[in-house]
């Protein structure tokens, strides 16, 4: 895991990655802010590059998405099937805010 560099957005997106989830434990938090800092989304803003990161992470860490995808599922599908997978860590961690189906 590398350092993320403290840039004026990556403190925006660690501060609204606290708000967001703030009962994440640490060893998601920096992974999640180095995806959210991530080159290929800075031209979104913040908070919809942040959103995305968190889905992400929680997708391939806390459920068994690859594990679907090894099985033949396609992306929809297999995302379809561990929603409710993802809002559970999201609840844990004190998010508002739930994967919903357009997602």
């Amino acid at each position: 895991m590398q350092k993320v560099p403290q840039t004026r957005r990556v403190k925006e997106i660690r501060q609204q990655l606290r708000l967001l989830c703030p009962h994440m434990p640490m060893a998601d938090f920096n992974p999640v802010l180095e995806l959210a800092s991530a080159r290929h989304l800075k031209h979104l803003p913040p908070s919809i590059a942040l959103w995305q990161a968190v889905g992400a992470h929680i997708r391939h860490v806390h459920t068994e998405y690859e594990d679907l995808l090894e099985e033949g599922l396609d992306r929809d599908a297999a995302r379809y099937m561990v929603r409710d997978d993802m809002n559970d860590v999201l609840t844990e961690w004190g998010c508002s805010r739930v994967i919903d189906e357009l997602e």
